[in-house]
């Protein structure tokens, strides 16, 4: 794992992984509260929050997959 993006993208990645995790948190509160009935929102959740939680990694470690695997992103 070698550092393969900037200061520009480690922040955007940060940002989106701070903005995933508060969709996480809001989906679940609404699935808690019995507003999204289903249970199955809960996978919903947890796939986001893994997400999110990812996203931050990348941040810190410099390290983007996407870019590992050979694609170029603009950030």
């Amino acid at each position: 794992m070698q550092c393969n993006i900037d200061a520009r993208g480690k922040a955007y990645r940060f940002r989106l992984g701070i903005y995933a995790l508060s969709i996480a948190a809001i989906f679940s509160l609404l699935t808690f509260l019995g507003i999204l009935a289903s249970t199955n929102w809960w996978y919903v959740v947890a796939i986001i929050a893994f997400s999110g939680a990812f996203t931050i990694f990348e941040a810190r470690a410099g390290w983007c997959v996407v870019r590992a695997m050979g694609f170029k992103t603009r950030i």
